[in-house]
């Protein structure tokens, strides 16, 4: 319980990695539910069936895997916060453009820009939480990360649900996308403070290229020459 303590009281003090996992929370509640409303979309909004929902589905997983290829892509985990705020933008955007939609290759669209937003923020956060960490905290931080991701969204679920039996899925999926475009430009605001917080960490592990240069620079000044 000590140790449980200590995790939340690093994580919580310690705004970088806060902001992240308050954002990667509220889009796991209001955003992830839309998987379980997808049957929806597919027999009573697009008036399609099994063949509608698979198609729906897979342009996901097909947005799903363009991400984690561009994210796969990048050489440094600089610039990453500002990922992390244009994915969770993108992700609102998409699922409320797919929530008016009332045209299947629109909505297969949308449902691939959708998978492509969701798994880059999530990706992006569980990278930059992992660069920031202090190591003797890390499985504890990751804990809460999981947490946030996974155990969100049974609740978002259960709230989806209630929601779309009230006020229709079309509703409940723009009332999660406009939720979600707000934490997201919340985050950006901070990301500018945010940034500035975790600068000395990229410095001292040398992921800033000008200040690691800088100091192998020192460090050939004051090594004593070879004989």
């Amino acid at each position: 319980m000590q140790e449980l303590r200590e995790a939340f009281s690093y994580a919580l003090g310690f705004a970088p990695i806060r902001s992240i996992l308050l954002l990667l929370g509220l889009v796991s509640l209001v955003a992830m539910p839309y998987t379980i409303l997808m049957p929806v979309f597919a027999k009573d909004v697009l008036h399609g069936g099994a063949h509608t929902l698979g198609f729906l589905v897979g342009a996901s997983g097909i947005g799903a895997l363009g991400g984690t290829i561009y994210l796969a892509s990048r050489r440094s985990v600089r610039g990453l916060g500002n990922v992390i705020a244009v994915s969770a933008g993108l992700f609102g955007i998409s699922l409320l453009a797919f929530s008016v939609s009332r045209v299947l290759w629109m909505s297969l669209l949308f449902m691939l820009l959708t998978g492509f937003g969701m798994v880059l923020q999530f990706a992006a956060s569980n990278t930059v939480l992992q660069t920031i960490v202090d190591d003797d905290k890390r499985g504890r931080v990751m804990s809460l990360f999981t947490m946030a991701f996974a155990g969100a969204a049974p609740f978002g679920s259960l709230l989806a649900g209630g929601l779309a039996s009230r006020i229709g899925a079309p509703a409940t999926l723009l009332l999660g996308g406009v939720c979600c475009i707000s934490g997201s430009l919340v985050f950006a605001r901070a990301l500018p403070s945010l940034r500035e917080m975790v600068r000395p960490i990229y410095a001292r592990k040398g992921i800033i290229p000008e200040v690691a240069s800088g100091l192998q620079s020192a460090t050939s000044l004051t090594r004593p020459p070879a004989d």
